[in-house]
């Protein structure tokens, strides 16, 4: 059996971060975010949701600099501030301890992703990871799993995924993998799409404990 773990939203409490940069990116160019911007970015990886960005906006910039700049915005927040989730190091510990199997499996930009690891001792823990932005997809697309299955060597009904968001939880299921759905405030809305989606659902990853 192998053990999926997302970062952002369930093993750190990151979502929040994106949301502040997207209102500090837009603010600077005199726009708003909308529902449909916000929605759109937050289910994909950085360079899909940089051409997005400047097609949506109308923005005479190219995707590179928008998600450079993306990530000078949130690089201080990985590197000193975001927290572990509750229950987080727990879980990978005893995971670990268990000899248990166990991959990132993250839509996160690798750097930024990185640096949050290492600075949490979760790099002690995860010695593996698959990053849907190194293969060009995004977490919603069910070809996101069967790709980490093959990494790994085993078939995607041998997988579990820890999983916050609704989407990517449907994506994972639709394929085989097992689903844990657990709660973050910025799918707060979408709680029901977790559940219906997911093998079991936990409100906290202590409850996996």
């Amino acid at each position: 059996m192998m053990l999926f773990l997302d970062l952002d939203g369930t093993l750190i409490d990151s979502n929040g971060v994106w949301l502040e940069v997207d209102h500090r990116f837009l603010s600077k160019r005199g726009l708003a975010v909308t529902p449909e911007y916000s929605y759109t970015v937050g289910h994909s990886i950085a360079p899909v949701a940089a051409r997005f960005t400047a097609e949506y906006y109308h923005l005479d910039e190219r995707p590179e600099d928008i998600m450079a700049e993306w990530l000078d915005m949130a690089r201080d927040a990985y590197a000193h501030t975001i927290p572990l989730k509750p229950g987080a190091l727990e879980l990978v510990k005893r995971a670990d301890a268990q000899g248990q199997k166990l991959s990132l499996l993250s839509s996160g930009v690798p750097e930024l992703s990185m640096l949050a690891i290492r600075r949490l001792g979760l790099d002690t823990y995860i010695k593996d990871y698959f990053f849907a932005h190194d293969v060009g997809l995004e977490k919603r697309d069910p070809r996101v799993y069967t790709l980490a299955a093959e990494r790994f060597g085993v078939p995607p009904t041998d997988c579990v995924l820890i999983e916050d968001a609704p989407d990517n939880c449907a994506a994972a299921s639709s394929v085989g993998f097992t689903v844990v759905g657990v709660y973050d405030d910025f799918y707060a809305l979408r709680w029901e799409d977790v559940v219906k989606n997911s093998k079991r659902t936990v409100r906290s990853l202590e409850e996996l404990l």
